[in-house]
């Protein structure tokens, strides 16, 4: 990988101008932005799963309607926050279809202005993808109609808002979409949603003293992408969650704008990691921490019997920048108390499935490079974050692939932190990580993967038989403000 050495060689050389500018940005940050105080008394932090929407069958066809809505959302006692929702007032219901289903879902826009929803991890047609081309004006309504052809999984959808999907998300533009197939329903596993399958969309947000949420007022922000010091579980304040059952199934996804989670329980107890973004594992790893960038999910099972009361914590408070900015103390995420929980009926199993076959390399066509670039001081107010040397333009079609054809693309990082890349309309597995086997967890399919400062990783594909000579499919860094700024592209399927 030549180009990768030219890449990366400028890494160590320049860090040290990007920590002096980076220093000098977060003098910038506003004292407005302190953590709000949670009443103890007052507002519920108990913890709270999503609505469950099925949607209403119609012969082969499940019918969902959403409503992208401005509402005003209670976190703190006494206190109403702005927000945006989704049939709610912060976040949306939990979609939930089966593979085979055919869905339609009906997005009606009332937030003021252009939005769209993006079904994030989804195979689907181009022009049902929800991305910036598939723009929704204001009082207008958008159909998305598509086969569900993957296997079980947990996927995510959000707004893809050209230039606004930081915003749009941050304030509450988002939810949570499972997958489920005849396999998946039949396996001996924790399945009662809300009781012993628990849905958790982690986020970081940030609080103005009067309980507004801060949103991009300093340099450092939009550096770093946005970042906050309050932790929320389902729109919910470090939330306790009253066990019901020994042993727990947490879908956990970081729907943070920038944020990197290194996630452990208080306790470093071991629990068992059964799924990735694209679906099953072959068999439960045990771990006692896991790395979750942003847009991506992990399925675990944590064993409470020992009836314990434990915390979900992120040992890496560091946030997108990781050692480079230094440690700190363990952020709390939500708390689990396990002391009245019953025996439950599943145990920790040995296998769950099949994991799809990494494609033949013979089978590859071509060989693509992504370099992931930020420049450094107040150039990256506009332009400084890149991929290959070019900021995203909606009129450019960076390249064509063609359906059923099967790619390498060689992601490299030559930037000074890490960057969460995300390819849409297809699921890959990752071949290595500088020249290294991946870690076991990360084995099966995935969507969005996590690229560290001065490293390549090389992920392998298979594009479906999808295809759409006008309207492409993007490729992003998940940072959701570095992607606004520029740091995306897009392509055809033919």
């Amino acid at each position: 990988m030549k180009k990768l050495g030219t890449a990366l060689s400028h890494v160590s050389s320049s860090r040290r101008g990007f920590l002096k500018s980076l220093t000098a940005a977060s003098l910038l940050l506003p004292l407005s932005g302190v953590r709000a105080k949670n009443n103890t008394t007052g507002t519920s932090t108990a913890f709270k799963s999503p609505p469950l929407d099925y949607g209403q069958r119609k012969g082969d066809t499940v019918n969902f309607t959403l409503t992208l809505g401005t509402h005003k959302t209670r976190f703190f006692d006494g206190v109403e926050t702005a927000t945006l929702g989704i049939n709610q007032s912060y976040l949306g219901p939990v979609l939930r279809a089966k593979r085979g289903d055919k869905v339609r879902i009906k997005v009606n826009n009332q937030i003021g202005m252009p939005s769209t929803l993006h079904w994030h991890g989804m195979i689907l047609p181009a022009n049902m993808d929800g991305g910036p081309h598939q723009e929704i004006k204001q009082g207008e309504s958008w159909v998305a109609e598509y086969n569900i052809r993957q296997q079980a999984s947990t996927l995510w959808y959000h707004s893809h808002q050209m230039h606004h999907t930081g915003s749009q998300v941050y304030h509450g533009l988002a939810g949570m979409f499972i997958i489920d197939d005849e396999h998946s329903q039949k396996m001996d596993l924790p399945q009662e949603y809300g009781v012993d399958d628990l849905p958790c969309t982690i986020q970081d947000r940030r609080f103005n003293r009067d309980g507004s949420l801060a949103y991009i007022n300093s340099m450092h922000d939009r550096m770093m992408g946005m970042q906050g010091n309050t932790m929320l579980v389902n729109g919910v304040i470090t939330p306790m969650l009253k066990a019901e059952r020994s042993l727990l199934r947490l879908r956990l996804h970081n729907g943070s704008n920038a944020r990197l989670y290194q996630l452990a329980f208080s306790d470093r107890r071991d629990f068992q990691v059964i799924a990735s973004d694209g679906g099953f594992l072959a068999e439960p790893l045990t771990v006692g921490t896991i790395r979750l960038g942003v847009g991506e999910r992990v399925e675990i099972l944590v064993d409470v019997s020992d009836k314990p009361v434990i915390e979900l914590q992120n040992q890496q408070s560091a946030g997108m920048m990781g050692g480079m900015m230094g440690g700190g103390s363990a952020m709390t995420i939500m708390t689990i108390d396990a002391r009245q929980a019953h025996p439950s009926a599943h145990p920790i199993p040995t296998k769950l499935r099949a994991i799809s076959g990494i494609p033949d390399l013979k089978s590859v066509v071509t060989t693509r490079q992504f370099d992931l670039q930020m420049s450094m001081g107040m150039g990256m107010m506009g332009g400084g974050f890149r991929i290959n040397g070019q900021s995203m333009d909606p009129a450019r079609i960076d390249f064509q692939v063609k359906r059923n054809s099967t790619e390498i693309w060689e992601v490299s990082n030559g930037s000074f932190m890490p960057h969460p890349f995300h390819v849409h309309g297809v699921q890959f597995h990752i071949l290595d990580r500088n020249g290294k086997q991946p870690p076991s967890d990360e084995s099966g399919l995935k969507d969005t993967v996590l690229v560290q400062s001065a490293e390549a990783v090389r992920l392998i594909m298979t594009f479906p038989d999808y295809s759409d000579a006008k309207i492409p499919y993007m490729y992003h860094c998940h940072n959701l403000e570095h992607e606004d700024q520029g740091m995306m592209g897009q392509f055809l399927v033919v």
